[in-house]
Parts: C-alpha cells; structure tokens; sequence
C-alpha cells in the first residue's frame, strides 16, 4: 500500500519552509515553461544543421561526387544535390558506374562529358552501390533539391540479372543501403527489420536533424554512435574526432584500386539468370525514379548501359539484348528520351558494368555524338 503524504506540519523544512513533497525528485515545468523549453528544442533541431553547414566546408566544385566512405551519408548527398542544382549542373544519376568505382574523378563520365562539352556542365550525382529500389528512396527522400533540372539517369541491368541482385528472393541477406528502400510498401521479400527499426527509419527521413546525427557518426565516428564509440576509445577526446574535413572524392574504395580489364582479372563469362522486366523489382523502381523526377518538373535521360556483353555467353546475351529492347520500348512509348550506346571495346571494362578510365571517355564521346543526347542537351557535336 502507498504510504500517505505527511500533514504539512510533519514535512521536513527548508529554510524553515516546509519542503514542497516530491520536489527532490523531479523539476515540474509550467505550461508555460513547457512551451519555451520545446521552443528552444525546435530551434536546436533547426538551427544546429544549419550552422554545421557553415562550419563544415563543401568542396563541390568540377568533378566532385560523395566521397565513397560517405555512400551512406544521405545528409550530405541532400546537400551536395542542393549545391549542384544551385550552379545550374545538368546532374548525371546512378549507380558506382556514374560514380567511378574503379577510377578517380578525374576518370569518371560526367568529367568526359564536361571535356566533350568544354566547360563544367555536367555534375556526378553517383552514389556507389546504389541499386534501383535504394536510388528511387534516395530522390524521394533526399533530392527535393532536384527540381526543374536536366538529370541524366544510367540504367544499370546487373541489378535485374538475377533473383537475388532484383531482391526477389525470400531467404533473408545484407544488400546496399537497406535503409532507402520502402520499409512496408512494396515488401522486400529478403529485407529484414524490426518494426521498430522501420519506424525510425520513416522518421528518420523526414526529421533532417536525424540525419545531420547519422552524418556526424558516418564522418568522424567511423559509423558508430556516441555511446559505442566512447566504450571503443574509452580515453580518447570524442570533442578532437570533429575536424570539419571531410573524406576526399578521390579517395578509392579500396587501398588499391583496380586498374586493369577483366581479362586480366580472371574473370570469367557467366551467364545470368535475366529476371522479367514485368516482374522486376528494379526495373519498377526505376521507373518509379524517371517517375518522380518527371513529377519536380525535371526533364530525364536515360542511359541504358553499356554492360560487358564481351562477358556473357551466347544465350545469355541474346535474353539481355532482348531486355534492353523491352526496356526501349517502354521507355520511348512514355516519351522518355533515351539511348542504348553500343558496348565498348572488351579492354576498357574492369568487370560485367564498370569501365575504366578509357571506357569511360569512349561512352562520353559517344554520348556526345548521339543525336538524341546532343538534343537533350545541347551539346554541338565535335
């Protein structure tokens, strides 16, 4: 049973006052108090983002493009979109293969095409490993700066050369940036999240100062919160870990970033189990993208490929012919402009869909040579 409050006579005395009950164990706020303190929170969330912004500087200038231990920074590509859109850049969007996985920025598509064109036209808005289904959620969420622009969308048929790259398959599996795709509708069928971790996930998109926090821990706490990463570096000074630099563009996924052709790689030919474009994940999702694009009032491009057909066998090549015609068709009975550009020489690709460094400026000169591009753009030909 509770114990009944104390007559006022028989409460312990403050300064002669008796001691008001309960009062040492929690500051009650008026209504009123209550009113400024979350006035000054909501100011907090405002204000904080902001500032850091100022703090922070954005170096975007010709051939930028996110940083790759940034990929998952969603914050920082909203505001590298809002930069980009601001300097009038026609923005090419996609996958590592507009990003540049295995050359620098200085060896990536939208810096050819910047060449071809003779000025800094053309923006990277690449995201490396960004998927269709991950990349419709990264502009529904994130690229509202991308509005009345000239936007340049690579399609990139490996993620629709299997079950497993088009996320079909039921048995459960880490893939790239889980946290762009729809977490209740459509159903991923091998994405797995609590309820809970869906729920912050949706908030999480629409309150931006939770996005500034993921940002501060993906930058300067090696992708860890606060409170992990103080009980990892128990002595260390969390205060010196925020240096307002950040990670370079040029800085390559891996230590030793791969230069060389496939052929030289020992990779071998495969033959992919194409997935149905009527029954694609990926491909509905990109159209979901041209889709909200289209809506902000964005004129769209598409770039089919060019995949390694060097790398396919000959049945194999024959379905993913068939399925870029489809992918055509649907695309030109919309009126989306688009080209297939014709696959390019077996030694300038470094895998099944990237290029190097060459393969990149021969898709750029060939861009530059398509009439459709030229008069999407209005790019003269040289």
């Amino acid at each position: 049973m509770h114990k009944p409050v104390p007559a006022e006579s028989d409460r312990p005395t403050v300064g002669g006052e008796p001691e008001a009950p309960f009062s040492s164990n929690a500051v009650r706020l008026s209504p009123g108090e209550w009113m400024v303190a979350l006035l000054l929170t909501g100011l907090a969330i405002h204000l904080i983002p902001a500032a850091w912004r100022r703090a922070e500087p954005l170096e975007a200038g010709a051939d930028y493009r996110v940083p790759y231990r940034l990929s998952n920074d969603y914050w920082l590509a909203a505001r590298y979109f809002g930069e980009a859109c601001a300097r009038d850049k026609a923005l090419v969007l996609g996958d590592s293969v507009v990003w540049g996985h295995y050359v620098g920025t200085a060896g990536t598509l939208s810096h050819y095409l910047n060449e071809a064109w003779g000025e800094d036209r053309f923006a990277n808005l690449g995201i490396d490993g960004i998927h269709p289904v991950a990349l419709a959620g990264l502009v529904e969420h994130y690229g509202g700066a991308i509005s009345g622009r000239d936007v340049i969308l690579h399609g990139n048929f490996l993620w629709m050369s299997s079950k497993r790259h088009d996320l079909q398959v039921t048995k459960e599996f880490t893939f790239n940036h889980p946290s762009l795709v729809p977490q209740f509708w459509p159903r991923i069928p091998c994405y797995r999240e609590s309820l809970s971790g869906r729920l912050g996930i949706v908030v999480g998109r629409a309150v931006p100062f939770l996005g500034w926090t993921k940002h501060v821990e993906i930058a300067y706490f090696d992708n860890a919160d606060l409170a992990r990463w103080t009980i990892a570096h128990p002595y260390a000074n969390p205060g010196a870990r925020i240096t307002f630099a950040l990670p370079s563009p040029d800085e390559p996924p891996s230590p030793e970033p791969v230069a060389k052709p496939w052929t030289e790689r020992g990779i071998r030919r495969f033959s992919p189990d194409w997935v149905a474009l009527e029954t694609s994940l990926q491909w509905r999702s990109l159209r979901r993208t041209i889709e909200i694009l289209r809506r902000r009032g964005n004129r769209v491009f598409v770039v089919i490929g060019p995949f390694n057909e060097h790398m396919l066998t000959d049945a194999s090549l024959a379905v993913y012919r068939q399925r870029k015609q489809e992918a055509e068709t649907w695309l030109r009975d919309r009126g989306v402009p688009c080209t297939i550009p014709a696959v390019l020489p077996s030694e300038v690709y470094a895998d099944a869909s990237h290029p190097l460094s060459e393969g990149y400026r021969l898709l750029a000169q060939r861009l530059a040579d398509d009439e459709a591009f030229r008069a999407f753009t209005g790019m003269r030909g040289q």
